[in-house]
């Protein structure tokens, strides 16, 4: 694929879809760079970094670690009960993100070293990378697994599990969004299926 043709697609799906596996198989089966969000944040957050100074400032020196880092857990104590702050941070932290991301992007597609990069999300859709990307994939499993998933994996409760659900967008706005749609409800044999398909269809397996 020619430098400038690379593609970007975002990979985006609830919790306990199962999305850190299918792109670890993906990322062994085509000529890829994939990109966390988690990633690109702590990247963004990083000192020196504008947004590190920011957060700094409206949060308070108290969530800086000592490793000279933010506090993860620190912050999320300080806006867990206070949705005014919590907006504030992310006012600041999502448009910090998404220019690391798209910078990241453009550092690739000079280089031209990838066919396609991959930037992987749970809010790909409501932080409006639909408009940025060439195309979202949607990592689906049913409710029912994904339940299973996250308290056997995670060890979250039945109260958390349904919490995240509750913050999630419908099943049907990721459907209605996302270009592409890979079951990951069932086998991960019948997963890799999928995927090798679509990735010949695109002319990206290798």
């Amino acid at each position: 694929m020619a430098q400038n043709r690379m593609k970007t697609i975002g990979i985006t799906g609830g919790a306990g879809a199962g999305k850190t596996r299918v792109l670890a198989y993906i990322e062994q089966k085509c000529s890829c760079r994939i990109l966390l969000a988690d990633s690109a944040a702590h990247a963004a957050e990083a000192p020196g970094q504008p947004c590190y100074e920011q957060l700094k400032a409206l949060l308070g020196p108290e969530v800086i670690g000592a490793d000279g880092f933010l506090d993860k857990k620190k912050m999320a104590a300080r806006i867990f009960a206070d949705g005014a702050l919590r907006e504030q941070v992310n006012a600041i932290v999502h448009p910090a993100v998404k220019q690391y991301i798209l910078s990241e992007i453009e550092s690739e597609r000079q280089k031209g070293g990838v066919d396609v990069f991959f930037v992987e999300a749970a809010l790909l859709i409501e932080d409006g990378y639909g408009r940025l990307l060439d195309e979202l994939w949607y990592i689906y499993a049913d409710r029912k697994v994904r339940r299973r998933r996250l308290s056997e994996d995670r060890g979250y409760s039945a109260e958390k599990i349904e919490g995240i659900f509750k913050s999630q967008l419908p099943e049907e706005q990721f459907f209605s969004c996302c270009k592409t749609v890979i079951d990951n409800s069932g086998d991960l044999s019948d997963t890799y299926r999928q995927i090798d398909q679509i990735l010949k269809e695109a002319g990206l397996y290798r």
